[in-house]
């Protein structure tokens, strides 16, 4: 055999050498150490079954069958395994026919104008492009060992249908777009000049900003964003009031009950509209956030008390609101403690908590919340889970900026192929002086090699992320008319419609986030960070190298990057079905189906309210890119049981932002609460129950979990095994 016809066609010289190095890929992607003496005979090997063919020529898929059949029948399985997984993910690249690769670069520089009433936009360009195709042109596009590390599952490119298209994510400057008005494209909106108004509109910028980005969209300010609009509306009610009973002595107190009534009416509009109107060509509400809690005045304490009652009354029938996510800021000297001017909203913060999972808690006491507080910048962040703050390029602060994309670590496998490395060096020791006394330094040579292989995969994440940057960098204001276009992203101030984002991709965060670190901990040391105390050193030292990492290449690269505590929802479920097939099920580490949320202890493990606090409140200031804490309830918790576990956690902690899980169900027909053990609604008999549990950072009704975190919420256990039913209010357990 002398030539190897390539799948284009093509004829080129056969070269031995090709694979050789694809053996060894193989074997480096599972940690298998071998000699170059192995490979060379494998090599020989293959040659020789390649001359039976007795032809001159053999195509690709010919060489590679032989080439895996012969690695699966000579002892050398999880190496042809490896080999045999890669080419399928490769095949799936190339189907993509080129007339459709064609199509979508066309697309990608800027819609075809042959319909006139589609636009220029993210959502525009995605209803041409079917969101699968992008993926698979993304990753043909890309190099190739980048390509691989994501089809591999080293390393997640989160939302790769976007990857050409748009950023990910915004907090909203609500109060300064309302009063100088906005364009979504067909004219210009006037500044509003009453509260429904105001609140109707900043409903049109979330769902326009959605329509533009593939994740989700903020207001950073809610409450006194939309406070400067209360006294306008009670300007105009005193106005009229005047005409008709002149300066009477309850003027002002008819004006004020008035104005109260319009303010509920505008809030319930708020729950209602984000519950119902779509964005994205129809296919999802607004995925939005409020950020709420820090009054500044009277107004916008109404704003506050009115938004959170109207959402404690939920939708038409009571049913529960998917959206909003609320979070509602805590703070000593505001609302904090007893003597607060503003105590009274966060009890009742905590009460339709308790009631609806929502809202959701910050901590700007905590120290790297209270540093950026103290100098003017009030800090926010999204439902998700998304923080931004910091700012390498200009200033702090999240206003107008959010996270452009992020990319996940697959820590686990790095935690695996540590210990299997480990374990092999030590093989003849542990024979000799049993598994016992050599356990020691099995897992500090572990940890040795994980920490280098986690700098690879660091710097294959900055690499990849820089990637993205210089494929974003192309894209022009036009391409994203509503955010860029009308200011509403910081770096565009400048910018006209035909400029790269460039200066906007400066500003906003680049995460690099990571899954399952309890599953690395088990798989290097045996036990997680729940479960012993060497454990959580090394947890903690684990992640900090990750943003150490980040501190370090923001200098160098002039980027915002940040550790991310990434929410994987659906990656939860992917990392480790692809893991199962590399390494099979390994106890407490590939033996479920889904990998534990970032630094979370694993949803199964009985832990108390108090020590899972603990153990996590470390980790929200080191992922300075997102972080998020949950308790899981097993009952629905009253306002005091709420209370006490966020009284704890900050008084106690520097934990910042927390969420109180429980599993609700309500009755479709009626919209009454039912209890998790009952079958009928007690109120009209139906069956036709509702379940919604929170994800990752935001509700969904139970039959839209993918099947990773279906199997999550299936093993999640209450963090005191009783809380709700026997509970003392006001004691931490």
């Amino acid at each position: 055999m002398q030539y190897v016809v390539k799948r284009d066609g093509r004829r080129v010289e056969f070269d031995a050498q090709k694979i050789t190095n694809a053996i060894k890929g193989a074997a480096s992607e599972i940690g298998i150490i071998m000699k170059e003496s192995e490979f060379i005979d494998l090599t020989q090997s293959i040659i020789q079954k390649l001359e039976m063919f007795d032809k001159n020529e053999l195509t690709v898929e010919e060489i590679q069958n032989v080439v895996e059949e012969l690695l699966l029948s000579s002892g050398y399985d999880e190496i042809g395994n490896a080999y045999s997984n890669y080419r399928r993910e490769r095949t799936k690249i190339r189907e993509i026919k080129s007339d459709i690769m064609k199509t979508i670069n066309k697309i990608g520089v800027e819609t075809d104008r042959d319909n006139a009433n589609v636009g220029n936009n993210f959502s525009s360009k995605l209803l041409r492009i079917a969101s699968e195709s992008n993926k698979w042109h993304n990753l043909a596009s890309m190099p190739k060992h980048l390509a691989k590390a994501h089809e591999n599952g080293d390393i997640y490119f989160h939302d790769l249908d976007s990857y050409n298209l748009t950023t990910n994510c915004l907090n909203i400057k609500t109060g300064e777009v309302l009063k100088r008005g906005f364009n979504t494209g067909y004219g210009t909106i006037k500044p509003p000049k009453r509260i429904g108004s105001a609140a109707e509109l900043s409903c049109i910028l979330l769902q326009s900003a959605q329509n533009d980005m593939f994740g989700g969209q903020s207001h950073v300010d809610f409450d006194n964003d939309m406070g400067y609009f209360v006294e306008l509306t009670r300007n105009e009610i005193r106005e009229e009031y005047k005409e008709i009973i002149g300066d009477d002595d309850k003027l002002d107190e008819l004006v004020e009950k008035k104005l109260e009534k319009i303010v509920h009416q505008a809030m319930q509009a708020i729950v209602f509209n984000l519950n119902t109107m779509h964005s994205r060509a129809g296919s999802q509400v607004p995925f939005s956030s409020l950020n709420i809690g820090l009054p500044e005045s009277y107004d916008a304490y109404l704003i506050d008390k009115a938004f959170l009652e109207e959402y404690e009354k939920g939708l038409g029938k009571g049913e529960q609101p998917i959206f909003p996510n609320i979070i509602f800021r805590v703070k000593e000297g505001v609302n904090r403690e007893p003597g607060d001017p503003y105590y009274d909203l966060y009890e009742l913060a905590c009460r339709v908590a308790s009631k609806r999972m929502n809202p959701m808690f910050m901590n700007i006491d905590a120290d790297f919340n209270k540093e950026y507080y103290d100098k003017g910048y009030i800090p926010a962040t999204m439902g998700c889970r998304t923080y931004v703050m910091s700012n390498i390029n200009g200033e702090p602060g999240p206003d107008g900026r959010g996270n452009i994309a992020p990319c996940t670590i697959n820590l686990p496998r790095l935690g695996i192929l540590a210990r299997k490395e480990a374990e092999s060096f030590y093989k003849d020791d542990v024979a000799k002086y049993g598994k016992e006394n050599m356990e020691s330094e099995i897992r500090k040579f572990a940890l040795d090699i994980f920490y280098k292989l986690l700098n690879r995969r660091l710097e294959l994440s900055r690499e990849a992320l820089m990637h993205r940057y210089s494929i974003l960098k192309n894209l022009r204001v036009k391409d994203l008319p509503f955010v860029a276009g009308e200011k509403l992203m910081k770096g565009s101030e400048n910018l006209n419609e035909d400029d790269s984002i460039e200066p906007i991709l400066k500003q906003g965060t680049w995460a690099i986030g990571f899954i399952g670190l309890a599953e690395t901990l088990t798989a290097i040391l045996g036990y997680h960070h729940g479960e012993n105390e060497y454990a959580r050193k090394i947890g903690i030292e684990i992640v900090g190298i990750i943003r150490e990492y980040c501190d370090e290449v923001k200098v160098k690269d002039k980027l915002n990057y940040s550790c991310y505590a990434t929410p994987a929802e659906g990656l939860s479920g992917k990392f480790i079905i692809q893991d199962q097939k590399l390494f099979g099920k390994i106890k407490g580490v590939t033996d479920k189906d889904y990998y534990t949320n970032s630094y979370h202890i694993p949803v199964s493990y009985k832990i108390s309210i108090k020590d899972k606090i603990d153990i996590e409140a470390p980790y929200h200031k080191i992922c300075n890119g997102g972080h998020i804490t949950y308790i899981e309830l097993d009952g629905y918790p009253e306002k005091e049981d709420v209370k006490a576990i966020i009284d704890y956690a900050y008084h106690n902690t520097n934990i910042s932002y927390m969420g109180i899980n429980f599993h609700m169900r309500y009755c479709k027909d009626c919209g009454h609460r039912v209890e998790s053990y009952e079958t009928h609604c007690p109120k009209c008999n139906s069956m036709n129950i509702q379940g919604i549990s929170r994800v990752t950072g935001y509700l969904s009704l139970d039959e839209r979990f993918g099947s990773g975190k279906v199997a999550e919420r299936a093993d999640r256990t209450a963090h005191n095994g009783s809380f709700g039913k026997t509970y003392t209010p006001g004691v931490i357990q």
